[in-house]
């Protein structure tokens, strides 16, 4: 019988996920109610896999599945959620994360993906990140866009003329579906880009 955790900060979602998933055939060996809570746990009783709340006091999800999966290498960690903006999903893959899962999802489907991950390492489970296609050059003027300079300094600092700046932020308002530059660098922020 597979091996979990859950770690997340609010009691009741922790217990009642907890019953489900043992209703499933899980072995819930331990709950913790946050991140450096559950490090502890994983390292002392090492699970096969542990159900991870992306966003909580003390220490968060991505900073506690970097930890677990630095004890625990093949453990597979599923950050679970109720936000999915692109930034966090790609950040939870970058922390070494084998799936990022909604907090709406129902107990069935969340089995049948931790099952799916332990039967084969390779499977994972993220949501499809739809990003913009940006040039390079695209990039570099929506970084420093983002760090608030001016299309001169802009300009100046990548030696093209004001009027190609101009002509790339065009570019990225429209790509980015955004009608200016607080808007264009916020919509970049979320998206990770920035």
């Amino acid at each position: 019988m597979p091996r979990l955790i859950i770690v997340d900060d609010h009691p009741l979602f922790r217990v009642g996920l907890g019953y489900a998933l043992k209703a499933l055939g899980w072995d819930v060996i331990a709950e913790a109610g946050d991140g450096a809570e559950g490090v502890r746990r994983v390292t002392e009783l090492k699970p096969d896999a542990v159900l991870l709340d992306a966003k909580m006091p003390r220490m968060d999800g991505l900073e506690a599945c970097r930890l677990m999966i630095a004890v625990l290498p093949n453990l597979r960690v599923v950050l679970l959620t109720t936000f999915s903006e692109p930034a966090l999903v790609q950040a939870a893959r970058d922390a070494g994360a084998s799936g990022f899962v909604s907090k709406e999802t129902e107990a069935e489907r969340l089995s049948s993906i931790l099952t799916k991950m332990l039967e084969d390492a390779a499977y994972t489970s993220f949501p499809q990140i739809n990003l913009p296609k940006l040039s390079p050059r695209e990039l570099e003027v929506l970084r420093l866009m983002a760090t608030g300079l001016s299309n001169k300094e802009i300009a100046r600092h990548l030696s093209l003329s004001p009027d190609t700046v101009k002509d790339h932020l065009e570019n990225l308002y429209r790509k980015l579906e955004a009608s200016d530059r607080v808007t264009a660098a916020k919509r970049a922020q979320q998206l990770g880009l920035v």
